[in-house]
């Protein structure tokens, strides 16, 4: 063969290996074994930060990927662009420095930018591309002005910012802190109302053909629910045009936001900003995205912060430890989110826990993240921020079924219409106070209804759908805001209400709806009246109101239930197990084998989490048939409401669980040791002998 027909063939072969492994290669990120920390730099320590050191402390962490800032609020690095403000204590080669290095031992680099503001000399250029509230006020932090989505700084300016960081180093990915509409001032507790920033003006007009923005926030008002299909439009928008941008310079770059479109890794955050204190933060932050978007990698940060007002003390030790260990039993990986590096830290209490932790997912990587549910119940959640009474319906509900060690999955309200194939394989739905669905959701609900899975809906779920709920539950509203204080419900029905063999009333507090149920099929948990205040000597009263607490619709496959009472804002905030047990109660008569998949007589503050796992390595990632079943325990033994304690170790914990195969092997990740077992009639039983602040129980095929 001649010289050149050898080099040419060389070149076409050497191109076409290149162009199918550039083809075949798969996103740094897909495999979804994260152990982040980030770097969350004020101004001042640009000037001090080592990068050797960075470097060093990521190595002994065991992390894997770091978030360091970048740009938007402020330059931290020298930029050409004139309306980019330039830290003051910027080292012109920090940034990058810090990229190298970190490349050096493969530790991935995901920069920061924040949109949300500018340094107030942009402002006096430029007043028009910031927020004005309906006072005509401006939201500002010292010297920092909070910025109009729709104005040409976010709209025009950030993408010449990101492309100017992309061209000049080499990221792994890119955060965007803050996205969105801007109406509050969290740094200082305070709203401030609908953005009335001219060019938004100008953008919902034309969206809306020619209404005026709105200045008040009310769900009822049509014009601001055409508002919120407007900020969802621009801000997807906006996300659209960016992943173009991002994904014309790699693919291999990862874009990394709270939004859920447009992105590859959805941040979530665990924190702690007000009472009562929410133990299953991570488990509800990774669980409910994990369930809503199930085709992205989620990572939830463990804020260290106690509040924004108290950015230099760190929330407890054991919080951490709950928050990363909830973090691996739901499927994403660690993540941790520092003020600054590791050095000179002024909180360090947490290190040790968050060294132990890292390393751990580190050695038994293989088993975490890539997981498939078992669970047949699906809690709906009132968005990915829940918040007021929504939020605490929702957390009491989670809060029952998680203390009665039945497993489910958290799927956001809005997500329900495009989850059909996902919701066709649930026994049972459970929504806690979800209103404004859109049509295609209730839809969907009745259909499945029809098919089978069985639904119980609370408080005022469906008030703003007369039709659904008479056509689904049978049920009109007289009153849903009435308040049941002094009320009692009577679980007079003991073949149901089996655990109440010793109680004939029970008492109420907040919202107790007053419904006419005469189109349910059965009504049960009459409602009596309040009594006669006063003395001893005097009380009594109660009377049968006539009203029901509960209403059931009976369909040919599956029950409907009705429950239009604050039941699981009344745990939430009391706690007390009668509320709790009319729940688990109803879920054993509209669907009594969901308790049959995991048996324990693990006490209420052991977070029981089982999951179908498949090894996760880089050459398992299409793997189909699964490797078995990873029984995740967190012991929150040692929260008690207010305090985070260190957690009482658990000793001869039995379990029973479901199983459609025979186990080959079963084995404490914690030990590496083998677990003897009982496998009889698709049930395998093992006990385990100490149960510490985590375990965790393969049992292989």
């Amino acid at each position: 063969m001649k010289r050149s027909s050898l080099l040419s063939a060389i070149l076409v072969c050497f191109l076409y290996n290149f162009t199918f492994a550039q083809t075949n290669t798969q996103a740094w990120w897909k495999q979804n074994n994260l152990r982040v920390i980030q770097a969350n730099l004020p101004a001042y320590e640009a000037a001090t930060l080592n990068p050797d050191s960075l470097v060093k402390d990521l190595i002994d962490y065991s992390a894997n990927t770091l978030i360091i800032n970048a740009g938007g609020i402020m330059a931290f690095y020298k930029t050409k662009l004139d309306f980019h403000y330039i830290n003051p204590y910027m080292k012109d080669d920090m940034l990058a420095q810090v990229v190298k290095k970190c490349h050096q031992h493969s530790i991935k680099v995901i920069v920061r930018f924040d949109f949300s503001r500018v340094h107030e000399s942009i402002f006096k250029a430029h007043p028009d591309w910031c927020y004005v509230s309906p006072k005509n006020e401006r939201i500002i932090n010292t010297d920092m002005y909070v910025v109009s989505i729709n104005a040409p700084y976010v709209q025009e300016k950030a993408f010449k910012i990101i492309e100017e960081v992309i061209d000049n180093f080499s990221v792994d990915g890119i955060f965007l802190n803050m996205p969105g509409y801007q109406v509050n001032n969290p740094y200082e507790g305070k709203y401030h109302g609908i953005d009335q920033n001219e060019y938004d003006k100008k953008a919902f007009a034309a969206y809306s053909n020619g209404l005026a923005l709105p200045t008040v926030e009310d769900k009822a008002d049509p014009v601001y629910q055409k508002y919120l299909t407007f900020k969802k439009s621009t801000i997807e928008d906006w996300s659209e045009r960016l992943e173009k941008l991002v994904k014309s310079k790699s693919n291999q770059i990862a874009i990394c936001t709270y939004l859920d479109k447009h992105v590859d890794i959805i941040r979530h955050e665990s924190q702690t900003n007000s009472l009562p204190y929410w133990p299953y933060s991570a488990s509800d932050n990774v669980n409910n995205a994990k369930n809503s978007f199930p085709e992205h990698i989620i990572s939830n940060a463990s804020i260290q912060q106690i509040s924004f007002q108290s950015r230099y003390n760190a929330v407890e030790p054991e919080e951490v430890g709950i928050r990363l260990y909830e973090n691996i039993a739901n499927g994403s990986g660690l993540d941790i989110s520092l003020m600054g590096d590791m050095r000179g830290y002024e909180d360090e209490r947490n290190f040790e826990v968050i060294k132990k932790i890292y390393a751990h997912h580190k050695k038994h990587e293989q088993y975490f993240g890539n997981y498939s549910s078992i669970a047949k119940i699906a809690l709906i959640a009132p968005g990915a921020w829940p918040s007021g009474e929504p939020m605490q319906e929702y957390r009491g509900i989670q809060m029952m079924l998680k203390e009665a060690h039945l497993s489910f999955d958290i799927i956001e309200d809005a997500q329900i219409a495009s989850l059909k194939e996902k919701l066709q394989k649930y026994k049972l739905i459970i929504l806690p106070e979800i209103t404004y669905l859109k049509t295609e959701a209730i839809a969907l609900l009745k259909e499945l209804s029809k098919q089978g899975a069985n639904l119980i809906a609370t408080n005022r779920s469906f008030f703003d759908s007369p039709e659904t709920l008479q056509e689904l539950f049978g049920a009109k509203i007289i009153n849903k805001d009435h308040d049941g204080s002094g009320f009692y419900l009577s679980p007079d029905n003991k073949d149901l209400f089996k655990r109440f063999r010793q109680q004939k009333m029970l008492f109420w507090k907040f919202n107790l709806g007053l419904y006419d149920l005469s189109g349910a099929d059965k009504t049960y948990l009459p409602i009596l009246s309040k009594g006669r205040p006063g003395p001893p000597e005097i009380i009594g009263g109660h009377d049968p109101t006539n009203y029901y607490a509960m209403g059931v619709k009976q369909n040919p496959k599956s029950k409907n239930i009705i429950l239009p009472i604050n039941l699981g804002k009344l745990y939430y905030l009391h706690g007390y197990e009668q509320h709790k047990n009319i729940l688990l109660d109803i879920i054993d008569y509209v669907y009594s084998e969901n308790g049959q998949i995991v048996q324990t007589d693990a006490p209420e503050r052991i977070e029981v989490i089982l999951q179908e796992y498949r090894k996760n390595t880089a050459n398992s990632t299409t793997q189909k048939h699964s490797d078995g079943l990873i029984l995740h325990l967190v012991n929150l033994t040692g929260f008690s409401g207010n305090t985070y304690f260190k957690a009482l170790p658990v000793y001869k914990t039995n379990f029973k669980i479901k199983t459609d195969f025979m186990p080959s092997r079963v084995f404490s990740l914690n030990t590496n040791t083998p677990i003897p077992f009982n496998w009889k009639d698709g049930f395998i039983s093992f006990k385990i002998n100490k149960i510490g602040d985590f375990e965790g129980i393969v049992v292989n095929r």
